[in-house]
């Protein structure tokens, strides 16, 4: 009886953490990662390469500041030069506000010329556009 209890815990406690990341992929369905629910990126070998902090702040295995993300969409680097931003549509734009592509509430990616280039499902746009069109990590 208590072996059962222990798998079923076991059990509980794996199905749960793999429903708190959320995986981005390309247009071949190839896994490209994972923002986990405290915003951790991991890469396709599961692999820490950065975080994304509750304040905006991205910073990369070793700790070091990439860039951020603000509450109004816009993406800075770490120099705090402004990259582009994200507005609540989705529509993604660089810093001329020449528009790089969108991310649709379904998760799908797609660049400026509307071709779905991956998908980002569940995963908030904001962290998509860095992951897609900013290569902050």
């Amino acid at each position: 009886m208590i072996y059962r209890l222990i798998i079923t815990f076991l059990m509980f406690l794996f199905v749960g953490g793999v429903g708190d990341a959320q995986s981005f992929r390309d247009n071949n369905n190839m896994l490209l990662g994972k923002v986990e629910s405290d915003g951790t990126v991991r890469n396709a070998n599961n692999m820490r390469i950065g975080k994304i902090f509750e304040d905006g702040t991205i910073r990369d295995s070793n700790n070091m500041r990439l860039g951020t993300i603000e509450k109004d969409g816009t993406i800075r680097d770490k120099n705090n030069m402004r990259l582009g931003t994200v507005s609540s549509d989705g529509t993604v734009r660089d810093n001329n506000n020449m528009r790089l592509g969108t991310i649709s509430s379904d998760g799908t990616v797609r660049d400026n010329n509307n071709m779905r280039v991956g998908t980002a499902s569940g995963i908030n746009a904001k962290y998509a556009a860095v992951l897609f069109f900013f290569n902050l990590f």
